[in-house]
């Protein structure tokens, strides 16, 4: 008997490690919300390649052409990829990229139809496309932006596509609706400019482009909007709200990240005057921070028992790191530049769109433009802050990473690779030909881009 429990006991064993490395594989084949599974940017199952040719259809697997504007980022489960898109009935929607100021609205306005496509991860054939909704926008979006800026969020049962003002919806895989969620209008306007209140900006409106995050049988979404602002807790099996916390702070345009680390599981966001963690399950308030950039953009990133905050508009462009077991306010004293819950901090190492790439030791943090920095992760000493390209490309798309190599890619759609470590190495740069505002996605050793006017593979071929 004795013999009998030990190789019930070992057959339980290898069983147990089999369905771990099963689970560990399909996540990394898995992509399944913005920058993939924790926001980590980071693909390790397959080596991806370091050079192609869009024009010569080298390492170019295939090529789908995507009607109409969005900004979100593919999302990847199994052999399936989807992405969403704003389809003016009227016209051809305008976008503005590159570097300038101009904060006055686009010219985007007539009646939309915000759709979502599934794609084929293999082919790249449209396996089946459908309308979410259908109006005039609710509100305007920036000339940069479009009105599906948000990226997607999958647990391989649902998928979800958050339109900002137009609504939060739940599909299964084959395209039926599950259930939808009306917010309300979201009005993500700039009233705070350059740190300081500015009442002419809640005449500007910039749009919603806060994507949604699924964790543990929960929807999270993050809107900080003009009023009324909040984070919110939804059953993914029916769209019903758990909690709902009130926040009071600048419009963010950032994606809410999960630190299970620590003593206290959290929903962690960024915020000009509120950026924080608060309880996974109840939404209560653990720890908060002020002194962000006034234009909150990049996801909170968890590493190694640190949350790692940045933005960067206005005078402050900070770059913390925050313990995960902080609690309280956790805010720097004038001049200070650690406490005792903010590990080290970079008071002008942050970026504003990018959201950073941890890839072993080392942070990777990206300009508007195109100026990337290299900090050890864990004591924040700066190793290099050099410029990819001339200058002139403007960066918005996040990092991400494989084997080795770090793909950046520039609005105006070169993808420059960097090689991880304390040199600044550019290994290839290669040209999309069309504007690349999303942040591409990594499964099985390919890389899916997503250009102003198609998705692309990427891969040994």
């Amino acid at each position: 008997m004795a013999h009998i429990s030990s190789v019930r006991a070992k057959i339980t064993s290898v069983l147990t490690i089999l369905s771990t490395l099963a689970g560990s594989a399909a996540e990394q084949t898995n992509w399944p919300s913005f920058r993939g599974p924790l926001a980590l940017g980071i693909s390790t199952n397959a080596p991806t390649v370091a050079t192609w040719n869009v024009e010569k259809s080298e390492n170019i697997l295939w090529k789908t052409a995507i009607p109409g504007l969005g900004h979100s980022s593919p999302i990847i489960w199994g052999d399936r990829l989807f992405v969403t898109s704003a389809v003016n009935q009227s016209k051809n929607a305008p976008l503005k990229v590159g570097l300038y100021g101009d904060p006055a609205s686009a010219d985007d306005n007539e009646v939309q139809q915000w759709k979502i496509f599934c794609l084929s991860k293999k082919t790249g054939d449209i396996l089946w496309q459908t309308n979410a909704h259908e109006g005039m926008p609710k509100v305007r979006r920036h000339p940069k932006a479009t009105h599906a800026n948000c990226t997607m969020a999958t647990d391989g049962t649902n998928v979800l596509a958050f339109f900002g003002s137009e609504g939060l919806y739940c599909f299964d895989l084959e395209g039926h609706l599950r259930w939808q969620k009306d917010f309300g209008v979201l009005r993500a306007n700039p009233t705070v400019y350059n740190d300081a209140p500015d009442p002419e900006g809640a005449s500007l409106e910039w749009g919603f482009a806060s994507s949604p995050i699924i964790y543990g049988g929960r929807v999270f979404v993050q809107c900080d909007v003009l009023s009324n602002g909040f984070i919110a807790a939804l059953d993914v099996a029916d769209g019903k709200e758990i909690w709902r916390t009130r926040r009071d702070d600048t419009a963010t345009w950032s994606t809410p990240n999960v630190c299970a680390d620590g003593p206290n599981p959290q929903l962690v966001v960024n915020g000009w005057k509120h950026m924080g963690g608060y309880n996974l399950q109840t939404g209560e308030e653990i720890w908060r921070m002020s002194g962000g950039g006034d234009c909150p953009v990049p996801t909170p990133m968890v590493w190694n028992g640190l949350i790692f905050m940045m933005s960067a508009h206005g005078p402050r462009k900070p770059l913390y790191a925050v313990r995960a077991d902080a609690v309280g306010d956790v805010s720097l004293a004038r001049g200070a530049a650690t406490n005792k819950y903010v590990a080290w901090s970079a008071l002008r190492g942050g970026s504003y769109m990018e959201t950073p790439l941890i890839y072993d030791d080392f942070l990777y943090t990206c300009q508007t433009t195109g100026v990337l920095s290299c900090y050890r992760a864990s004591s924040g000493d700066l190793f290099y802050s050099e410029r990819l390209g001339s200058g002139d490309d403007g960066f918005t798309a996040s990092p991400v990473a494989s084997a080795g190599k770090i793909y950046f890619a520039s609005e105006q759609g070169a993808v420059y690779v960097v090689k991880p470590g304390t040199n600044f190495t550019v290994l290839a740069t290669n040209k999309m030909g069309e504007v690349c505002m999303a942040t591409p996605a990594i499964s099985d050793g390919s890389l899916f881009v997503r250009t102003q006017g198609h998705v692309i593979a990427v891969g040994q071929k």
